[in-house]
């Protein structure tokens, strides 16, 4: 049994750690082990999802172990982790569900495949992104609705470009060694097309024998372009860059072999990332900071 070490943090700069060791699995029985994290946010949730979906699809149903450390695997717990995976992996170990309410989780791993998921997904978070936005991020009242339309518009764009199912899940953070500052986390994450593949009918011949992952992601991102000819539709992720950069947030698309980012003045990660491990689908990461006074 080939096993896949998941390092002790998991978010969205370890990632890539996770990426390159499914893409060296190939076929036969797989376990994932997390046995030794400490620390994880939606992004590396959705991440284990969507790695086990994609090695379920060769054939073999993966397996996972639970956390050692009780106050991540009840945290897990309480994202919905182990009811979705449930449906992806062979869960090896018993869980005590001790669920609790718990004002810091915006949205807990949520399923989107129609439009009917989306509204419910708004509906769900409008009541808590108010308390959250205002209190702890100390954004204005009105930034609720924005809020709740850059959510609409990245869980929209599974359905649209990705055909296939995917996952979205949110959660605010004290990031007091890291940022020093309260954030909060969108995680979208689908096992659809990707972004070249979306883009390929309607854009490939333009950019020639430059068109790849990383041109899809620039095309979308920086020009614009969306798959639809007509102009007006499609226009989500533009939309989505502005309300982040009014916010001063940080906004990343992984794709394919590719990652395209806006980085806020606290963030120092690279804007354009190519020649990453393949994998299928698009990731997106949104981090929301605190104002500062």
């Amino acid at each position: 049994m080939r096993v896949v070490e998941v390092p002790k943090s998991l978010d969205y700069r370890s990632v890539e750690t996770v990426y390159e060791q499914i893409g060296a699995t190939g076929r036969g029985p797989v376990l994932f082990d997390v046995r030794r994290l400490q620390w994880i946010d939606p992004n590396g949730m959705l991440l284990l999802l969507a790695a086990g979906k994609a090695l379920a699809g060769r054939g073999t149903q993966p397996r996972i172990s639970l956390p050692e450390h009780p106050e991540v695997l009840s945290y897990m717990d309480r994202m919905g982790f182990f009811q979705a995976a449930a449906e992806v992996f062979d869960v090896a170990g018993r869980i005590r569900r001790r669920r609790r309410a718990a004002s810091d989780v915006l949205l807990e791993i949520t399923s989107v495949a129609t439009n009917a998921d989306v509204h419910d997904v708004v509906d769900r978070v409008q009541s808590r992104a108010g308390a959250i936005l205002s209190r702890t991020l100390r954004y204005p009242v009105s930034s609720v609705v924005q809020f709740c339309v850059v959510l609409s518009e990245v869980c929209q764009n599974i359905i649209e470009h990705a055909d296939a199912p995917g996952w979205v899940a949110a959660q605010a953070y004290d990031w007091k060694r890291r940022l020093g500052r309260h954030v909060a986390v969108i995680a979208v994450s689908d096992l659809g097309r990707g972004f070249r593949a979306s883009l390929q009918d309607e854009h490939a011949a333009r950019f020639g024998d430059r068109w790849g992952d990383a041109t899809a992601l620039e095309a979308a991102f920086l020009l614009g372009l969306t798959r639809f000819p007509d102009t007006g539709r499609g226009q989500g992720i533009q939309q989505i860059r502005k309300q982040i950069g009014r916010w001063n947030g940080m906004l990343s698309i992984r794709s394919g072999t590719a990652r395209i980012a806006d980085n806020p003045d606290w963030s120092s990660r690279p804007p354009l990332e190519e020649g990453l491990t393949p994998f299928p689908g698009a990731q997106i990461n949104i981090v929301l900071a605190e104002r500062l006074a």
